[in-house]
């Protein structure tokens, strides 16, 4: 294909995963990209139900939509107690991926100037006055990229950041017998055992006999499928369930890392996602993050001639999350006993205000005094000298 050929657009997305889609779907919304051309490029179709997302918020969000299912209540549970957390403000929300796929592509569906190819990205190359980007069928320029595509190695193959995995397998399962309470959601139950790791259960009930339950880990190195599946297999036969069905399976594995992907941005290349660091480091929380970085990436594209290496801003809670991880890099069997310490009696409306990055530093302090001191001085003495 000669340059002749080489179709231009003002913005192209590769990738199109939760950011992407959040970020396009608010630049139509706005009202103020009409008149810009913009293509998405992603081999994944986004014809599936591949995974879910779940975020707490107070008030009501431009995706409540397609939210099946909300929560009050939420229970966390380690070997030695349990706790019913309150919510309120707050509820706990789940949003099933075909579906949001749907209702985001229904709505660019409607606009002309927005184009999606299904085609796998090869190559992304920066020019001086343009991005070339090349895929498995064609090639394309645009003013400004948004990547999405996540390069592992760009973690992996350094050691100044520690880089672990929230990873986890979970069961959508019908049992006979009723044994969830559709009310409550277990946030995290601890009694599993920890085996030298951070371990918990994650189980989203949809009604008395319907729910995801989900085997999860934050540690560097991920298990045997089979691993997974016989902790959920033990958990379920504890909770009573003599006879289910295993109507879906999900799979996945989110880094969680502090390092500094946005500096990779540069003047006409901004990532995006866990790409761009979006992803919570300490929580592998995503939906909440993007739904954010999302609007204020939008305000910024309304900047005249805006430098995509200019967006990223640092602030304390990066500074938070890197001493958490710097402590369960290095000993990973106490996350237990961490986040134990934070909800055993921490207040549930202050705890997920700080994990929004919405607290004062007077909020800040109350709940992080709450955590065991040692670890956390001695990580601070470790990342203060490193």
């Amino acid at each position: 294909m000669n340059s002749s050929q080489i179709k231009h657009f003002d913005y192209i997305f590769t990738g199109t995963g939760l950011a992407a889609l959040m970020t396009i779907y608010k630049m139509i919304l706005s009202g103020k990209f009409a008149d810009k051309s913009i293509l998405l490029l992603d081999e994944n179709q986004k014809k599936s139900n591949d995974r879910t997302w779940c975020f707490w918020a107070k008030e009501e969000t431009i995706w409540d939509s397609v939210i099946s299912k909300k929560w009050d209540l939420a229970l966390f549970a380690n070997q030695d107690f349990k706790r019913d957390l309150a919510l309120k403000p707050y509820q706990y929300n789940h949003i099933l991926g075909l579906d949001f796929y749907n209702f985001v592509f229904d709505e660019l569906s409607k606009h002309s100037n927005v184009i999606f190819l299904n085609e796998k990205v090869t190559d992304i190359n920066e020019l001086e006055t343009h991005v070339f980007i090349g895929t498995e069928q064609n090639r394309y320029t645009c003013n400004y990229l948004f990547n999405s595509i996540y390069t592992k190695s760009l973690a992996l193959n350094q050691d100044k950041y520690p880089v672990l995995q929230q990873h986890f397998i979970g069961w959508f399962v019908k049992t006979e017998s009723e044994i969830f309470n559709p009310s409550k959601a277990t946030f995290m139950d601890f009694s599993v055992e920890q085996k030298g790791n951070t371990r918990f259960m994650y189980v989203l009930p949809t009604s008395k006999t319907t729910a995801l339950v989900e085997y999860t880990l934050f540690s560097e190195n991920l298990l045997l499928t089979a691993e997974y599946e016989n902790e959920i297999q033990i958990y379920l036969e504890n909770l009573g369930a003599d006879h289910y069905e295993i109507i879906e399976k999900e799979q996945g594995s989110i880094p969680m890392t502090c390092y500094p992907f946005w500096k990779k941005n540069t003047k006409r290349v901004l990532n995006i996602g866990t790409a761009g660091g979006w992803t919570k480091a300490s929580t592998g929380y995503t939906f909440r993050n993007s739904d954010k970085k999302s609007t204020q990436l939008v305000d910024f594209l309304h900047s005249k001639n805006p430098e995509m290496s200019s967006f990223h801003i640092r602030n304390r809670f990066w500074f938070y999350d890197l001493l958490l991880l710097d402590i369960l890099y290095r000993h990973n069997e106490i996350g237990s006993c961490i986040f134990s310490s934070l909800f055993k009696k921490g207040n549930p409306d202050l705890i997920f205000k700080f994990l929004d990055e919405e607290t004062s530093l007077a909020e800040d302090l109350k709940v992080i005094l709450k955590c065991p001191k040692a670890p956390f001085i001695k990580a601070l003495f470790r990342t203060i000298f490193a």
